[in-house]
């Protein structure tokens, strides 16, 4: 097993009571000094400083007072491989809502997209301009661009399956397209109900097109690691799709675990094979929460120089054409992970969490986001605690 792959104990995390959980996401919380980066460093590293996690590097808070020792967080060789910022790709009012068996209201769609603009998010899929009879979802997709194409500090991609769509895209106002190919032949077909080598031909359509508009246009690539039909995706039909997709003019590739069947074991070599003929920085990540691998799966592709992550608020989504793939990782948890290793995302988290809520709210089910959830219990206890208290 390598050292990417070897779980942390639990005997290795320092324990955080519940106020102290809250305090650490406030406005007012003390913040660490501007060359350590935070706890969250120092367990990662993997120092043995015995399991008391105590050492000789003290932590002060705001007043300069010690506040205890722990492990001194200087970056490392871990975290020296890593970026120092990641753009995130928000894809819940697209990908997350289209598999809603209920009718999301337009009005909720576009209340989400300026919530999570509000956050921060640079880039939030909007919506697909699709055939109705495929995914009835996402019917509304004119309504909703009109809505939100005025909207400022974002950019607010939309899907185009064919040239169809995206004249209806940017008859509607859309200032960048994305198109979606492939790696497994039998998803294609029934994804997009043609071959592989048909969809490209398709996409290359709409690349002229959008290229004569100086519309930018995103490409993803599906089952880049496994397939529901096919099963395992060798990494030399991902790096070809990406090739095509990358010549054709697609300003950034994302490589998508339709299925959530990927591990740092798979993602590895199939990142290996399309790094080697479209840059890194070409390149984005998008993973399904399926088997809980999301968050390892896009920690190891960090390291390897990839520093954009598609995610999804709440984790929401899934793929209506991929039976037992779960929803997308939430946005929450990815953010919650990068700011821990101190990595910048522009993301306020807490304008975050309210999106989430609020989508949750609406589709009557909690987030499926294990940091909003933990962090909803801490609230409660709390609240808990100073009804007692008075």
């Amino acid at each position: 097993m390598s050292s990417l792959e070897e779980p942390l104990g639990l005997d290795k995390l320092p324990s955080m009571s519940t106020i102290d959980r809250i305090q650490r996401f406030s406005s007012s919380a003390c913040r660490p000094r501007a060359d350590d980066l935070g706890w969250g460093n120092a367990w990662i590293e993997g120092r043995s400083c015995s399991t008391s996690n105590s050492c000789s590097e003290v932590y002060e808070d705001c007043s300069g007072a010690s506040r205890g020792k722990f492990i001194d967080v200087k970056r490392n060789k871990f975290q020296s491989g890593l970026p120092k910022f990641v753009k995130i790709v928000e894809v819940g009012p697209r990908d997350g809502l289209q598999n809603e068996k209920n009718i999301v209201p337009t009005s909720v769609k576009v209340e989400l997209i300026h919530r999570l603009v509000s956050a921060g998010l640079s880039v939030v899929e909007a919506t697909s301009f699709v055939s109705p009879r495929w995914v009835p979802q996402l019917s509304d997709a004119k309504d909703v661009m009109k809505a939100v194409q005025h909207l400022e500090g974002t950019r607010l991609p939309v899907l185009t399956p064919n040239l169809k769509g995206f004249e209806g895209a940017i008859a509607a106002g859309a200032k960048e397209v994305a198109i979606f190919a492939s790696a497994s032949e039998s998803f294609s077909k029934s994804n997009i109900n043609c071959s592989i080598e048909e969809s490209l031909a398709r996409y290359r359509a709409v690349a002229l097109a959008a290229e004569k508009l100086s519309i930018p246009v995103r490409g993803y690539i599906s089952c880049v690691v496994g397939c529901p039909e096919e099963g395992s995706i060798h990494p030399s039909k991902v790096a070809y799709v990406a090739k095509e997709l990358h010549e054709m003019g697609c300003f950034e590739i994302s490589l998508a675990d339709t299925i959530g069947v990927g591990t740092p074991g798979t993602v590895v070599p199939m990142l290996d094979a399309v790094m080697a003929v479209v840059p890194a920085e070409k390149l984005a990540v998008h993973f399904h929460d399926t088997y809980g691998q999301s968050l390892p799966n896009i920690l190891v592709s960090l390291q390897m120089g990839i520093n954009v992550v598609d995610s999804s608020v709440a984790g929401l989504g899934g793929c209506p054409y991929a039976k037992g793939a779960s929803g997308n990782v939430p946005t929450e948890d990815v953010v919650y992970m990068l700011h821990g290793l101190g990595i910048k995302t522009n993301v306020d988290f807490g304008k975050l969490l309210s999106a989430g809520e609020f989508i949750c709210k609406h589709l009557g089910r909690s987030s499926r986001s294990k940091t909003a959830m933990a962090l909803g219990r801490a609230t409660a206890e709390a609240s808990r605690d100073m009804t007692r208290t008075f």
